[in-house]
């Protein structure tokens, strides 16, 4: 039986402008929506209404300072939030607390029960933010303000985040390592940007052995992945047990992705999907929310975000 899965996606998501040859451009979330809607898929999916998240479930994540400069920086006009690569626009404030708020409307939907699961199609991705530090195009660490949120409003205990994102989600490490209620599972080519996310990255104090780094070489195919999966990630789930799933869904393990040298296709991360899934519903009621990060190349993102929700709807 196909699951309800939701949806979220705006179109204010292109209002954050990054400027001319940017690789985290509107035309990411522009593309997989005009392929959704082509393929008939967007009216298999529960859309949500969204609005932006409240700034003190931000501040739950990230620091009053952090707030503060991502709001100035943008609100004075295009600029660059890290020295580095992280561009932003006038209404690249609002557009982040949009992408924050549909996350956490995706939490309560799922929470609530009335949707199986659901997928973010939101911008700008989070997995870089630190409590302090927007990098890597993040402003707000998406899946971060999402676990806290679903911690602080349905009392849930034990929040798992799994991240496939081709780089390594330091902002969510960092923010969770010394957390025991919060399991962080990344998959990343390693030696890559941002130089995180080694073995012995294993969290600290009451959070040690609540981070698990599995370090990649480049080229590494499928397979390496399902033995990850399987040998390691199911296992920490199934002793973990959560009460929710996020995924921090990036597509830039992509074979085609400019950006990485990850052999991954479409139908692997469907897979992913489908291995996580079936811990899901024996853990946590099938409770997943998953949030779009990178993917770059714009035909195989909407590829791979198409069989991922596929896999979400349970279609195949």
């Amino acid at each position: 039986m196909p699951n309800k899965t939701g949806f979220v996606y705006h179109e204010r998501f292109l209002d954050h402008k990054t400027g001319p040859g940017h690789p985290e451009r509107p035309d990411r979330v522009r593309a997989v929506a005009a392929h959704l809607q082509s393929i008939g898929l967007w009216q298999s999916l529960q859309h949500l209404i969204i609005d932006q998240a409240p700034e003190e479930w931000i501040l739950r994540v990230h620091t009053p300072e952090h707030l503060k400069l991502v709001r100035e920086v943008c609100r004075s006009g295009p600029g660059i939030l890290d020295q580095g690569d992280t561009h932003v626009s006038r209404d690249s404030f609002d557009v982040a607390l949009l992408a924050a708020g549909g996350v956490l409307a995706a939490v309560d939907a799922v929470m609530h029960g009335t949707l199986n699961n659901a997928f973010c199609l939101v911008r700008p991705p989070g997995h870089h933010a630190e409590s302090g530090t927007p990098m890597g195009f993040c402003l707000f660490n998406n899946v971060a303000v999402a676990a806290r949120y679903a911690q602080a409003t349905f009392g849930v205990k034990r929040v798992a985040i799994i991240d496939w994102d081709v780089h390594h989600g330091n902002g969510t490490q960092q923010i969770f390592y010394e957390d025991k209620s919060v399991l962080y599972v990344s998959l990343h080519q390693y030696p890559f940007y941002p130089g995180t996310g080694s073995r012995a990255e294993r969290g600290s104090g009451k959070g040690l052995d609540y981070t698990l780094n599995i370090p990649l070489r480049a080229g590494t195919e499928e397979g390496t992945y399902v033995e990850a999966f399987t040998n390691e990630i199911l296992p920490a789930l199934d002793g973990f047990r959560p009460e929710l799933i996020i995924l921090s869904a990036g597509f830039d393990a992509h074979k085609d992705d400019p950006l990485a040298n990850i052999n991954l296709t479409e139908e692997s991360f469907a897979r992913f999907t489908r291995m996580v899934m079936e811990r899901a519903d024996a853990l946590s009621h099938g409770k997943i929310v998953s949030v779009l990060e990178g993917g770059y190349n714009l035909q195989a993102l909407s590829r791979s975000v198409e069989a991922h929700v596929r896999a979400l709807l349970n279609e195949g």
